[in-house]
Protein backbone atom coordinates (compact mmCIF):
# COMPACT_ATOMS: atom_id res chain seq x y z
CA UNK A 1 0.00 0.00 0.00
CA UNK A 2 1.43 3.36 -0.97
CA UNK A 3 1.98 6.14 1.53
CA UNK A 4 -0.77 8.24 -0.11
CA UNK A 5 -3.53 5.70 0.49
CA UNK A 6 -4.23 6.61 4.15
CA UNK A 7 -4.42 10.29 3.23
CA UNK A 8 -6.77 9.53 0.40
CA UNK A 9 -8.99 7.51 2.72
CA UNK A 10 -9.01 10.33 5.27
CA UNK A 11 -9.87 12.86 2.56
CA UNK A 12 -12.69 10.63 1.31
CA UNK A 13 -14.05 10.22 4.84
CA UNK A 14 -14.00 13.98 5.40
CA UNK A 15 -15.77 14.50 2.09
CA UNK A 16 -18.54 12.15 3.19
CA UNK A 17 -18.90 13.94 6.52
CA UNK A 18 -18.83 17.41 5.00
CA UNK A 19 -19.68 17.15 1.31
CA UNK A 20 -18.86 20.08 -0.92
CA UNK A 21 -21.78 22.36 -1.74
CA UNK A 22 -23.49 21.88 -5.04
CA UNK A 23 -22.57 24.31 -7.81
CA UNK A 24 -24.55 27.55 -8.03
CA UNK A 25 -28.06 26.81 -9.30
CA UNK A 26 -29.42 27.85 -12.64
CA UNK A 27 -31.91 30.46 -11.48
CA UNK A 28 -33.47 30.52 -14.93
CA UNK A 29 -34.59 26.92 -14.45
CA UNK A 30 -37.48 27.75 -12.09
CA UNK A 31 -39.33 30.55 -10.34
CA UNK A 32 -39.31 28.81 -6.95
CA UNK A 33 -36.63 27.06 -4.88
CA UNK A 34 -36.28 25.36 -1.50
CA UNK A 35 -33.09 25.86 0.53
CA UNK A 36 -31.49 22.70 1.93
CA UNK A 37 -28.32 22.23 3.96
CA UNK A 38 -25.70 19.44 4.35
CA UNK A 39 -24.75 20.10 1.64
CA UNK A 40 -25.99 23.61 0.92
CA UNK A 41 -28.16 23.63 -2.19
CA UNK A 42 -31.16 25.32 -3.76
CA UNK A 43 -33.62 22.79 -5.14
CA UNK A 44 -35.89 24.07 -7.93
CA UNK A 45 -39.63 23.59 -7.54
CA UNK A 46 -41.39 22.92 -10.83
CA UNK A 47 -44.94 23.44 -9.56
CA UNK A 48 -45.74 25.60 -6.53
CA UNK A 49 -48.69 24.52 -4.38
CA UNK A 50 -50.84 27.67 -4.31
CA UNK A 51 -54.27 29.13 -4.97
CA UNK A 52 -55.28 32.09 -7.10
CA UNK A 53 -55.05 35.49 -5.46
CA UNK A 54 -58.69 36.20 -6.33
CA UNK A 55 -59.83 33.21 -4.26
CA UNK A 56 -58.44 34.61 -1.00
CA UNK A 57 -61.46 36.25 0.61
CA UNK A 58 -61.68 38.55 3.63
CA UNK A 59 -58.06 39.76 3.60
CA UNK A 60 -58.33 42.56 1.05
CA UNK A 61 -56.42 45.18 3.04
CA UNK A 62 -53.38 43.06 3.85
CA UNK A 63 -53.47 41.63 0.32
CA UNK A 64 -53.22 45.07 -1.24
CA UNK A 65 -50.43 46.19 1.12
CA UNK A 66 -48.31 43.09 0.55
CA UNK A 67 -48.88 43.12 -3.21
CA UNK A 68 -47.78 46.74 -3.51
CA UNK A 69 -44.70 46.08 -1.38
CA UNK A 70 -43.83 43.06 -3.54
CA UNK A 71 -44.28 44.97 -6.79
CA UNK A 72 -42.06 47.78 -5.51
CA UNK A 73 -39.36 45.25 -4.71
CA UNK A 74 -39.72 43.49 -8.08
CA UNK A 75 -39.30 46.85 -9.85
CA UNK A 76 -36.03 47.49 -8.00
CA UNK A 77 -37.55 50.04 -5.61
CA UNK A 78 -37.25 50.09 -1.79
CA UNK A 79 -39.43 47.51 0.00
CA UNK A 80 -39.91 46.21 3.52
CA UNK A 81 -39.52 42.79 5.07
CA UNK A 82 -42.97 41.57 6.12
CA UNK A 83 -44.33 39.58 9.05
CA UNK A 84 -47.77 38.04 8.47
CA UNK A 85 -49.16 37.09 11.87
CA UNK A 86 -52.45 36.02 13.35
CA UNK A 87 -55.12 33.35 13.28
CA UNK A 88 -54.37 29.88 12.01
CA UNK A 89 -55.73 28.89 8.63
CA UNK A 90 -56.54 32.41 7.45
CA UNK A 91 -54.34 32.38 4.37
CA UNK A 92 -51.01 33.82 5.49
CA UNK A 93 -48.75 31.44 3.57
CA UNK A 94 -51.30 31.15 0.75
CA UNK A 95 -51.17 34.92 0.32
CA UNK A 96 -47.37 35.00 0.02
CA UNK A 97 -47.39 32.32 -2.68
CA UNK A 98 -50.35 33.87 -4.51
CA UNK A 99 -48.71 37.29 -4.55
CA UNK A 100 -45.52 35.81 -5.95
CA UNK A 101 -47.59 34.33 -8.77
CA UNK A 102 -49.28 37.68 -9.38
CA UNK A 103 -45.93 39.48 -9.57
CA UNK A 104 -44.79 36.94 -12.17
CA UNK A 105 -48.05 37.35 -14.08
CA UNK A 106 -47.36 41.07 -14.34
CA UNK A 107 -44.08 40.37 -16.08
CA UNK A 108 -41.52 40.81 -13.29
CA UNK A 109 -38.63 38.43 -12.63
CA UNK A 110 -38.91 37.42 -8.97
CA UNK A 111 -37.79 34.12 -7.44
CA UNK A 112 -39.25 32.76 -4.21
CA UNK A 113 -36.97 30.76 -1.92
CA UNK A 114 -38.48 28.83 0.98
CA UNK A 115 -36.33 28.49 4.10
CA UNK A 116 -37.23 26.13 6.95
CA UNK A 117 -37.07 27.55 10.46
CA UNK A 118 -34.56 24.92 11.56
CA UNK A 119 -32.22 25.98 8.73
CA UNK A 120 -32.04 29.63 9.82
CA UNK A 121 -28.45 29.20 11.16
CA UNK A 122 -27.36 28.71 7.53
CA UNK A 123 -29.06 31.88 6.32
CA UNK A 124 -25.79 33.81 6.03
CA UNK A 125 -24.48 31.28 3.53
CA UNK A 126 -27.69 31.53 1.53
CA UNK A 127 -27.45 35.33 1.40
CA UNK A 128 -23.87 35.04 0.13
CA UNK A 129 -25.12 32.78 -2.65
CA UNK A 130 -27.95 35.15 -3.61
CA UNK A 131 -26.09 38.44 -3.22
CA UNK A 132 -24.28 38.26 -6.55
CA UNK A 133 -27.10 36.73 -8.58
CA UNK A 134 -28.62 38.80 -11.35
CA UNK A 135 -32.20 38.47 -10.15
CA UNK A 136 -34.38 39.35 -7.16
CA UNK A 137 -35.41 36.97 -4.39
CA UNK A 138 -38.30 36.72 -1.96
CA UNK A 139 -37.14 34.62 1.00
CA UNK A 140 -40.09 32.92 2.68
CA UNK A 141 -40.21 31.23 6.09
CA UNK A 142 -43.54 29.68 7.06
CA UNK A 143 -44.76 29.25 10.65
CA UNK A 144 -41.90 31.13 12.26
CA UNK A 145 -41.71 31.18 16.06
CA UNK A 146 -39.13 30.70 18.82
CA UNK A 147 -39.17 28.86 22.12
CA UNK A 148 -37.49 29.79 25.40
CA UNK A 149 -34.07 28.25 24.65
CA UNK A 150 -34.11 28.80 20.91
CA UNK A 151 -31.14 30.72 19.54
CA UNK A 152 -32.20 30.58 15.88
CA UNK A 153 -33.62 34.09 16.13
CA UNK A 154 -30.07 35.45 16.16
CA UNK A 155 -29.49 34.00 12.69
CA UNK A 156 -32.59 35.75 11.40
CA UNK A 157 -30.99 39.12 12.04
CA UNK A 158 -28.67 38.43 9.10
CA UNK A 159 -31.72 38.78 6.86
CA UNK A 160 -33.44 41.61 8.69
CA UNK A 161 -30.36 43.74 9.43
CA UNK A 162 -27.64 42.20 7.30
CA UNK A 163 -24.76 42.84 9.69
CA UNK A 164 -21.81 44.83 8.44
CA UNK A 165 -22.60 44.14 4.79
CA UNK A 166 -26.27 44.98 5.06
CA UNK A 167 -29.12 42.95 3.64
CA UNK A 168 -28.56 42.22 -0.05
CA UNK A 169 -30.38 44.76 -2.19
CA UNK A 170 -31.91 41.91 -4.22
CA UNK A 171 -33.41 40.06 -1.23
CA UNK A 172 -36.57 40.67 0.80
CA UNK A 173 -37.84 38.43 3.61
CA UNK A 174 -41.46 37.42 4.33
CA UNK A 175 -42.41 35.27 7.33
CA UNK A 176 -45.68 33.94 8.70
CA UNK A 177 -46.37 33.29 12.36
CA UNK A 178 -49.25 32.71 14.72
CA UNK A 179 -47.49 35.05 17.17
CA UNK A 180 -47.06 38.75 16.72
CA UNK A 181 -43.82 38.80 18.73
CA UNK A 182 -42.61 35.38 17.49
CA UNK A 183 -42.49 33.99 21.03
CA UNK A 184 -45.16 32.84 23.53
CA UNK A 185 -46.70 35.56 25.68
CA UNK A 186 -46.17 33.56 28.89
CA UNK A 187 -42.48 33.26 28.06
CA UNK A 188 -42.19 37.05 27.74
CA UNK A 189 -43.97 37.58 31.06
CA UNK A 190 -41.98 34.87 32.88
CA UNK A 191 -38.64 36.27 31.76
CA UNK A 192 -39.62 39.82 32.65
CA UNK A 193 -40.78 38.69 36.09
CA UNK A 194 -37.59 36.78 36.93
CA UNK A 195 -35.02 39.15 35.40
CA UNK A 196 -32.86 41.63 37.29
CA UNK A 197 -33.67 44.19 34.63
CA UNK A 198 -37.05 43.10 33.17
CA UNK A 199 -36.99 45.67 30.38
CA UNK A 200 -33.74 44.24 29.01
CA UNK A 201 -34.43 40.54 29.62
CA UNK A 202 -36.49 40.02 26.49
CA UNK A 203 -35.72 43.16 24.52
CA UNK A 204 -33.49 41.32 22.04
CA UNK A 205 -36.10 38.67 21.23
CA UNK A 206 -39.19 40.87 21.29
CA UNK A 207 -37.50 43.53 19.18
CA UNK A 208 -36.95 40.95 16.45
CA UNK A 209 -40.49 41.46 15.20
CA UNK A 210 -39.86 45.23 15.20
CA UNK A 211 -37.26 44.68 12.51
CA UNK A 212 -40.02 43.79 10.05
CA UNK A 213 -41.13 46.92 8.25
CA UNK A 214 -44.62 45.51 7.66
CA UNK A 215 -46.78 43.83 10.31
CA UNK A 216 -49.88 42.39 8.67
CA UNK A 217 -52.52 40.95 11.00
CA UNK A 218 -54.90 38.10 10.09
CA UNK A 219 -58.04 37.68 12.17
CA UNK A 220 -60.84 35.07 12.35
CA UNK A 221 -63.31 35.31 9.49
CA UNK A 222 -67.03 35.89 9.80
CA UNK A 223 -69.55 33.28 8.74
CA UNK A 224 -70.41 35.29 5.62
CA UNK A 225 -66.73 35.41 4.64
CA UNK A 226 -66.39 31.68 5.31
CA UNK A 227 -69.32 30.92 3.01
CA UNK A 228 -68.03 33.36 0.39
CA UNK A 229 -64.69 31.52 0.35
CA UNK A 230 -66.42 28.23 -0.40
CA UNK A 231 -68.67 29.78 -3.06
CA UNK A 232 -65.56 31.25 -4.71
CA UNK A 233 -63.90 27.82 -4.83
CA UNK A 234 -67.06 26.26 -6.25
CA UNK A 235 -67.34 28.86 -9.01
CA UNK A 236 -63.64 28.64 -9.86
CA UNK A 237 -63.59 24.85 -10.15
CA UNK A 238 -67.06 24.34 -11.61
CA UNK A 239 -68.70 22.62 -8.64
CA UNK A 240 -72.46 23.19 -8.83
CA UNK A 241 -74.35 23.45 -5.54
CA UNK A 242 -77.30 25.58 -4.48
CA UNK A 243 -76.84 28.19 -1.78
CA UNK A 244 -79.12 26.50 0.78
CA UNK A 245 -77.31 23.16 0.56
CA UNK A 246 -73.88 24.81 0.62
CA UNK A 247 -74.81 26.85 3.68
CA UNK A 248 -76.22 23.90 5.62
CA UNK A 249 -73.33 21.56 4.82
CA UNK A 250 -70.60 24.17 5.32
CA UNK A 251 -71.93 25.28 8.71
CA UNK A 252 -72.20 21.64 9.84
CA UNK A 253 -68.64 21.02 8.63
CA UNK A 254 -67.41 24.06 10.55
CA UNK A 255 -69.19 22.89 13.71
CA UNK A 256 -67.50 19.49 13.60
CA UNK A 257 -64.10 21.20 13.33
CA UNK A 258 -64.79 23.66 16.12
CA UNK A 259 -63.35 26.47 13.99
CA UNK A 260 -64.07 28.70 11.03
CA UNK A 261 -61.21 29.73 8.75
CA UNK A 262 -59.99 29.72 5.19
CA UNK A 263 -58.35 26.34 5.79
CA UNK A 264 -61.61 24.82 7.04
CA UNK A 265 -63.41 26.32 4.02
CA UNK A 266 -60.92 24.64 1.66
CA UNK A 267 -61.23 21.32 3.52
CA UNK A 268 -65.01 21.38 3.13
CA UNK A 269 -64.70 22.30 -0.53
CA UNK A 270 -62.21 19.44 -1.10
CA UNK A 271 -64.72 17.01 0.41
CA UNK A 272 -67.54 18.48 -1.68
CA UNK A 273 -65.55 18.31 -4.93
CA UNK A 274 -64.57 14.71 -4.17
CA UNK A 275 -68.19 13.72 -3.59
CA UNK A 276 -69.15 15.37 -6.88
CA UNK A 277 -66.34 13.60 -8.74
CA UNK A 278 -64.56 16.80 -9.73
CA UNK A 279 -60.75 17.01 -9.69
CA UNK A 280 -59.14 20.16 -8.28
Amino acid sequence: MSGADPLERIAAALERLHPAPDPAPDFAAADAFVWHVAPDRLMPVGRVNRVELSLLVGIDRVRDILLENSLQFARGLPANNALLWGSRGMGKSSLVKAIHAEVLRRGHDLKIVEVQREDLPSIGRLLTLLRNADTRFLLFCDDLSFSHDDEHYKSLKAVLDGGIEGRPENVVFYATSNRRHLMPRDMIENERGSAINPSEATEEKVSLSDRFGLWLGFHPCSQDEYLAMIRGYCDAYGVAIDDATLRAEAIEWQATRGARSGRVAWQYFTDLAGRRGIAV
